[in-house]
């Protein structure tokens, strides 16, 4: 097992920003410090040597401009909260709904974290750490989020998300890495195979407020097996592809099999288990044509997010598992990513 730290550039205010070099088992993984950002995720394939999984930029400018937040840590609560308010305890907060969005600069993918190396007995980790004041982006209560990516020698990503708050406060921090399985760069991911461990999904009822539906017999059944391209022709969407956050089965809080994707023509497969209430499928819907890391192209459906988190306007809805946490609940959530080939 390896860990090493070098230079990736500075920012516009004259603060440095690093890229952290993981190595264990057959897999590398890049990060960098702003904003806690998986930058690269070699794995191997059948007959060839480690190739980058995850879209992304080659450089830190192209990082600060990126709008789609390649592979960035999102928060502090990643997701949409519907007519823009919640009541945590005794007070009315009105959130920013844009700071939920990739593309808000104040979202946490856009700030420089702090960060810290470590070795475990079966792994190498990177500890990142970022605090928000109270009351910023209309959130209650100070908070201190921390969030460890490592690599273990049996070919895993492994993610563990924290939180302290002050004062009742809602908080979904997840993982934007967006995969291509053949490999970044290498075109669209219409013929990966996907299998969701997901009998739910969140739709939206007439008042266009989120609710738990049966997957059972309809466009977002994808427990069978099958191509994302023959997923997508069954789903009503209008986005040209799947954004849809799918309730995981089994009990949130324990680690669970999420979803398995694999790469036909790699060999390569992927596997995540979570202790999230759900995850986001997004399949590059909105990926218009833009130039990658050097020598890559990304256009519309060139890779695609599991993004584990709570559910969409959960701070509104009873019905769903709470998102509220406190100086007496902590936040405290995990996901493991599996690679064979």
């Amino acid at each position: 097992m390896k860990i090493a730290r070098k230079n990736f550039g500075m920012l516009f205010n004259g603060k440095k920003a690093g890229l952290f070099i993981l190595k264990a088992g057959d897999l590398k993984l890049v990060m960098t410090d702003y904003g806690a950002s998986l930058a690269a995720l070699y794995v191997p394939a059948a007959r060839r040597p480690g190739e980058d999984m995850l879209l992304g930029c080659g450089t830190l400018a192209a990082c600060v401009s990126d709008r789609f937040s390649f592979g960035s840590t999102a928060g502090p609560y990643a997701n949409l909260v519907s007519n823009g308010s919640f009541s945590p305890g005794d007070r009315t907060c009105t959130p920013d709904q844009n700071l939920s969005l990739c593309g808000d600069r104040r979202n946490f993918s856009f700030r420089l974290w702090k960060a810290d190396m470590y070795e475990e007995k079966d792994g190498v980790f990177v500890r990142f750490e970022i605090s928000s004041p109270d009351g910023d982006g209309g959130f209650p209560g100070g908070l201190k989020a921390v969030v460890s990516y490592g690599l273990s020698k049996s070919n895993e990503l492994i993610v563990d998300y924290s939180a302290d708050v002050d004062k009742p406060c809602p908080v979904s921090l997840t993982s934007l890495a967006c995969f291509n399985l053949s490999g970044e760069g290498r075109g669209d991911i219409l013929s990966h195979e996907a299998l969701f461990y997901a009998s739910r999904y969140v739709e939206l009822d007439k008042e266009g407020m989120p609710r738990l539906a049966n997957v059972e017999g309809g466009p977002f059944d994808l427990r069978t097996r099958m191509s994302v391209k023959d997923a997508m022709a069954r789903s009503p969407q209008s986005a040209g592809g799947f954004d849809q956050c799918f309730a995981a089965d089994g009990e949130a809080g324990k680690l669970r099999p999420f979803a398995e994707v694999s790469d036909a023509l790699s060999r390569r497969k992927m596997r995540l288990f979570s202790t999230h209430p759900g995850f986001q499928f997004y399949t590059g819907n909105a990926i218009t044509p833009v130039a990658g890391k050097p020598g890559s192209f990304y256009d519309k459906h060139s890779g695609f997010c599991l993004a584990p988190q709570f559910f969409p306007d959960t701070p509104g809805q009873g019905a769903f598992p709470s998102c509220i946490f406190s100086p007496e609940r902590k936040y405290h959530e995990r996901s493991l990513y599996s690679f064979d080939w």
